[in-house]
Parts: structure tokens; C-alpha cells; sequence
């Protein structure tokens, strides 16, 4: 569950501050990248744990609303949910700070449970909010079954074992790529840095990298090119997940049309329109409006 404050400025370390507003709002990096493939158009099972509190059953009541398949949604016993604090300020930047809860009680064995489903599946999308042992688990038998995957690499690691970079497509935005390289946030801003990023990140075993830029679009290394996807031009609200929005929209194309090109580009779409609107899973869009918005760049 996202606790959402909306401020002026973000504070800086000692400050107290008196903000404008605050919401809850149903999210997780997983629960949110299901809800976006499910708008975008995808069949969507996810896989994962809430608590046995009441924020529990309003997660996985939201996920079911959605469209998405939750009979392997745990509830875990003596456990809360999964809780994020999100502040926003005025220019749409956010700072978030995430307690796994029941996410961090995620096992090799619930993927183990789970192996069937992943083995009929086109796309397997992944995130780093549930333990690593059980990310890494899911990539085996996917690839294995020959089934794609696709990595978020978000929340940052403080190491990277090589099993879990061995992924399809690895999609991080540009802080979390240098963070994976171990250089400063402010070495990645422009195209010819995000390339250089992910021509490195593609040396350390992922197949297909993207890198998004936020307003200036996002650089697709396939392992011999690059290209930029162009940005669109957006009033933002709230950029608390655009990353999000992007990789589920992306996961559904790259499924449905097997271009990662164009995949690409319609997940520029459905970021723009997520940063449009405010909070995680309501600014999730639906697959008529990305369509409307990524058909201006055709």
C-alpha cells in the first residue's frame, strides 16, 4: 500500500515540513507492473504475498478489479503488507521509501508453485521488491520453459550475481542503471550516456537493454545498436511510476508483436500518460489511450 503525501518540496535530512495532502493508494512495484500489462491489454497472473492485515484484502480486491489472475496472490499469516511512503512534490519528483513486509517473505518455493504458470506464459516480468533467492528461482524455470524475462531492477542492490542478470531485457531508469554500474546519478543524462550505460550493463549478461530518460524518451541497446524512443510531451503530475507503467505496457507488445522496438515505443506512451496522473495504479492507462498517444510518433 502506497501512503501517499503530496508537499511543496521534498524535505531535506533534519527538516520537518507541513505538507498538502495525503491518500492511500493500492501499489508495489509487482502489483503496480500487473495492473499496467492487464490495462495494456495483457493476461495477467501475478505472483507474490500480502499480509493478513486489512490493507491485504484491499490489495488484492484492487488487482482483481483490474483483470489480474490473483490465486497465487499468499496471504501470509502474523505478517503486514508490503507499505510504501511516497512524497511528492510540485514538479512531479518523488522520493519513496518501502518496508517489504509480506514481499519479503516471498520463496523459491512459492515460484516453485508457480512453475506451470510461468512455463505457459510469453513474458515473465520481474521486480527486486521480494527477496533475491526467489527472483533468481523464477528465472530459471523460465528460461528453461524458453520463456522470455524481463527485469526491473528496482529497488538497487548492493551486488549483482550474474544468474539475475541473465534476462531477455533488462529496463532500469537512468539512476537505477548507474547505481547498478557504480557511478554518480548525474553520469547518465543525456542519449549518448544512456547508450554507453547500457552497452556496459548489456557486457554483464542481459540480451536486450532499455534505459528511460524521463522527458527525453529512452535508448534501446539490442546488443550490436541503439536507438531512441522519442519522448512525448506530457503535463506532469506524479512520476511515482512511470518505470512501472512502461514496463507493463512494454511486456505486453513485446509479447504480442515480438518487435522490442516497437514495444518500446508504446511503453514510452503509457509512461507519458502514467506521469499525467496521480498515484500508481489510477494512473495506470488503458490500452485504447496508449495507443491514441503512441500512434502521434508513427
Amino acid at each position: 500500500m502506497d501512503l501517499v503525501i503530496r508537499c511543496q518540496s521534498l524535505p531535506m535530512p533534519g527538516e520537518t515540513i507541513m505538507a498538502e495532502s495525503s491518500m492511500e493508494v493500492c501499489g508495489g512495484k509487482g502489483a503496480n507492473q500487473a495492473v499496467a500489462a492487464a490495462r495494456a491489454g495483457g493476461q495477467v497472473t501475478m505472483i507474490g504475498r500480502v499480509g493478513d492485515d486489512a490493507f491485504g484484502g484491499r490489495l488484492i480486491s484492487n488487482l482483481e478489479q483490474a483483470g489480474v489472475d490473483t490465486r497465487l496472490v499468499e496471504r501470509t499469516r502474523d505478517c503486514a503488507s508490503g507499505l510504501a511512503i511516497v512524497a511528492v512534490e510540485r514538479s512531479s519528483q518523488n522520493s519513496i521509501m518501502v518496508v517489504a513486509g509480506a514481499n519479503g517473505r516471498v520463496c523459491p518455493d512459492d515460484v516453485e508453485a508457480a512453475r506451470g504458470v510461468i512455463e505457459a506464459s510469453d513474458i515473465l516480468l520481474l521486480q527486486l521488491e521480494v527477496p533475491t533467492d526467489a527472483v533468481i528461482g523464477a528465472i530459471e524455470i523460465a528460461r528453461k520453459a524458453g520463456v522470455r524475462i524481463v527485469l526491473d531492477p528496482a529497488p538497487s542492490l548492493n551486488s549483482w550475481p550474474p544468474d539475475l542478470l541473465d534476462v531477455d531485457l533488462l529496463c532500469p531508469n537512468r539512476s537505477e542503471a548507474a547505481r547498478m554500474l557504480g557511478v554518480p546519478d548525474e553520469s547518465i543524462e543525456t542519449r549518448e550516456d544512456a547508450e554507453k550505460a547500457a552497452r556496459a550493463l548489456s557486457d554483464r549478461g542481459a540480451r536486450n537493454v532499455v534505459i528511460t530518460l524521463g522527458d527525453q524518451g529512452a535508448v534501446l541497446f539490442d546488443g550490436k545498436h541503439a536507438k531512441l524512443a522519442a519522448p512525448h510531451a506530457i503535463d506532469a503530475v506524479d512520476s511515482t511510476a512511470a518505470g512501472d507503467a512502461f514496463a507493463g505496457a512494454l511486456a505486453v507488445h513485446w509479447a504480442e508483436q515480438d518487435n522490442l522496438v516497437s514495444a518500446v515505443e508504446f511503453a514510452n506512451a503509457a509512461g507519458a500518460i502514467a506521469v499525467s496522473r496521480e498515484g500508481a495504479q489510477p494512473g495506470m492507462a488503458e490500452r485504447s489511450k496508449i495507443e491514441e498517444l503512441w500512434r502521434t510518433t508513427q
